[in-house]
């Protein structure tokens, strides 16, 4: 389906798609706002870490 044409979003928690799908680019959400883009990468260290190191990243106060 992804050509220079068009993109595909893929919204998931499941790092496990990234066996059949490769990503462009990983963002990440957090309170309803845009917290951090990063490569493929991004999502396994996401399965191994967690989310904490991303809400320890932002002022978990701040509202979105």
């Amino acid at each position: 389906m992804r050509n220079k044409d068009n993109a595909v979003l893929l919204v998931t928690h499941y790092q496990r798609l990234l066996d059949y799908i490769v990503p462009d680019f990983v963002h990440v959400l957090y309170n309803g706002a845009h917290r951090k883009i990063c490569t493929k990468e991004l999502a396994f260290e996401l399965e191994e870490r967690g989310y904490d190191f991303i809400k320890s990243e932002v002022n978990v106060g701040e509202e979105a």
